[in-house]
This record gives structure tokens, sequence and C-alpha cells, in this order.
């Protein structure tokens, strides 16, 4: 079974840093592409970041150069660095992988942008 759990989430002041992590179990991790989505309140989910199994990565235009998406084959888990934070990042963030021809999400981690 297909597992994702997040962590890392928290709040913090504009301008901040937060680095969030998912714990990938029950698939071989290291030949599929992973994402992290955000859920804005009142707004639809949106993809922030992607990694294939080579490495490439992918940005939406709103995080480019301020967040990073990075990948541990060895330890079945990816990362998301987020910096210079803004109000708009505030969002439940949620990892994803399609394997199997499924779409499997982690309950998401909170992260709130607040003065």
């Amino acid at each position: 079974q297909v597992r994702l759990v997040e962590s890392g989430g928290d709040s913090v002041q504009p301008g901040g840093s937060l680095r969030l992590s998912c714990a990938a179990s029950g698939l071989n991790f290291k030949i599929y592409t992973m994402n992290w989505y955000r859920q804005p309140p009142g707004k639809e989910r949106e993809v922030v970041a992607s990694i294939t199994s080579s490495g490439n990565t992918d940005y939406a235009d709103s995080v480019k150069g301020r967040f990073t998406i990075s990948r541990l084959n060895a330890r079945n888990l990816v990362f998301l660095q987020m910096n210079s934070l803004n109000t708009e990042d505030t969002a439940l963030y949620q990892c994803n992988v399609r394997a199997y021809s499924t779409d499997f999400w982690g309950r998401g981690t909170q992260v709130t942008v607040t003065p």
C-alpha cells in the first residue's frame, strides 16, 4: 500500500523559510516522479513542484527562484525548500505520486505565512 506522510509545516513571517519533507512507502520510490501540490484557503489545488526519477525539476511560475524540490532515494524522501515566503504561499501542502495508474496523496502539512 502506497503511503505518503508530509511534515515540516509551520506558521512563519513573510520572508521566512521552511523545509517540507515527504516520506514515501509501499512503492519503488526511485522510479517515480514526485510532486508537491498546495491548496490555498478557498482556492483550487495547484501543482507547486515536480522532480523526476532522474532528478529533473519543474516549478510553478509563482515559486520559481524561491522553492527547491529535491529527493533522497536511499531514504524514500522528497523535500521542498521554501524561501522568501509570502502570504500567498499560505496553503495546505501535499505530496503526490502517480503509481499503478493511481494518484496517491498524503494528508498534507499546513504552511501559514502571516505578519
